[in-house]
């Protein structure tokens, strides 16, 4: 198109559509670009999500939200997103063999958990059941009493142990490869709470009927869920490379309106710096979405053209 969009919107999970809707609401023109690899895609069934008893699978939460933004109008293109380029006051967007111009754009990219070691086929499988599980915040509550193993090491393995201890008493904490990296202080506080500290190496891991089975040195452990802690890779490249400024574990910081430190990007959801929640990727989405409505009607009024002449209406007599 020779028209520059509006806004395109990079990414299609809970944050990328909640936006894509206010947009399209909004009357601006918009894209929305996404390569298909949604972390909410991964969630066999969320139960924290307001409005679904029972809970909802992450694909057909997705489904219902694409469903949605299609009723006014808005359609995903697949396709991965390369590179961002800016110029004056217009964003370039490269990818997938495409080349599109927005004045403005939103990232809602995520982020992707790092995996332990274990068979991709496998590590689905076990996902799906509930045997490996990546974000106690969402499903810690199923867990309760259950018999749990953490992978990890250093503050980050020391909280997701310490977290998970409120829901049960049997937690493990195993480091990935070879000895712990935990301070004197975090080995204190875990054997206060009682919580077993196992060094590695942890590889492969194993299915067999309802347990996930962890080697180590000591032998091999059963558990009835693990929750791998080794972190994850934000997907904030494309705005860094184009010199956004982002924290130390590489999220994108923003104002209190989802701007990042360049005029016109934004981003909202995990990209961001903030709490990984889906109810909070779209609260930021909102306000995201919102924030490039006034942002881009301060250099160009946003009025609603009148679809025919006023000249050609006639006034009905009755």
């Amino acid at each position: 198109m020779d028209k520059p969009f509006d806004c395109i919107v990079i990414g299609a999970g809970p944050a990328g559509l909640t936006a894509a809707i206010y947009l399209a609401r909004f009357h601006l023109s918009i894209l929305v670009v996404d390569a298909g690899q949604s972390r909410a895609a991964m969630i066999p069934r969320t139960h924290n999500h307001a409005g679904y008893p029972g809970g909802i699978p992450g694909t057909e939460l997705l489904r219902l939200m694409r469903e949605q933004a299609g009723e006014f109008g808005v359609s995903v293109t697949s396709g991965l997103v390369e590179r961002l380029e800016k110029h004056d006051d217009l964003f370039t967007v490269h990818g997938s063999g495409q080349t599109w111009t927005s004045r403005s754009v939103l990232l809602a990219t995520g982020v992707v958990n790092n995996r332990p070691p274990i068979a991709p086929e496998i590590h689905d499988a076990a996902l799906a059941r509930g045997l490996l599980r990546y974000c106690p915040i969402c499903d810690g509550f199923e867990v309760t009493d259950r018999n749990v193993g953490v992978i990890g090491t250093d503050t980050h393995g020391f909280n997701e142990a310490v977290f998970l201890r409120m829901y049960t008493p049997e937690v493990t904490l195993i480091a990935p490869q070879g000895d712990h990296t935990l301070s004197d202080d975090e080995r204190a506080r875990l054997n206060d709470l009682e919580v077993r500290v196992v060094n590695g190496p942890c590889h492969p891991l194993r299915v067999e009927d309802d347990c996930i089975f962890v080697p180590t040195p000591e032998g091999e452990l059963a558990f009835d869920s693990v929750y791998p802690a080794l972190g994850s890779v934000i997907r904030s490249e494309l705005a860094i490379t184009l010199g956004a400024e982002g924290s130390e574990d590489g999220c994108l910081l923003v104002d209190d309106h989802q701007r990042t430190s360049i005029l016109g990007l934004y981003a909202a959801g995990d990209v961001a710096k903030g709490l990984d929640q889906i109810s909070h990727a779209m609260g930021e989405a909102g306000v995201a979405a919102t924030t490039i409505r006034n942002d881009l009607a301060r250099s160009r009024p946003l009025v609603r053209e009148r679809a025919t002449p006023a000249a050609e209406k006639r006034a009905v007599v009755y």
